[in-house]
């Protein structure tokens, strides 16, 4: 996957979610050249700070940020209501119910020890994890 967002941010996301790689745009033209190399041979590629970040995963959970020890689809959510959108237009844009949305906001609070959508937008806000 070569993304225009930073690796740190969603390279492990995309690998859990199937990706055989991830590489920012901003990536020399040379790590881009080797990293289709090895996906094209069947191969993982990661950079070297991804390995990092997928070494940290394996270690203890608690030491994480609340946003990822979230799901994908509450991360998108997290993201879309940090970024200003409505319950609404949340739903609308990911194609799910308005009482869907609902119930990932309220799981995103329980989750991340939050009280209210204010601090959800805060927390998104402090962590660069607005859409």
């Amino acid at each position: 996957m070569l993304s225009m967002h930073p690796e740190e941010q969603f390279a492990v996301r995309a690998l859990k979610a199937g990706a055989s790689g991830y590489l920012n745009k901003q990536s020399a033209p040379e790590q881009l050249v080797t990293a289709i190399r090895q996906v094209a041979n069947g191969k993982k590629y990661v950079s070297a700070a991804v390995a990092q970040q997928l070494a940290n995963a394996i270690s203890d959970h608690n030491d994480k940020p609340a946003h990822e020890r979230i799901t994908d689809r509450e991360y998108q959510v997290l993201s879309l209501i940090a970024s200003g959108k409505t319950l609404t237009q949340i739903a609308e844009t990911l194609n799910l119910g308005v009482a869907t949305v609902s119930t990932y906001r309220a799981r995103l609070l329980e989750k991340m020890g939050l009280r209210n959508t204010a601090e959800l937008i805060r927390y998104g806000l402090e962590h660069g994890l607005v859409e």
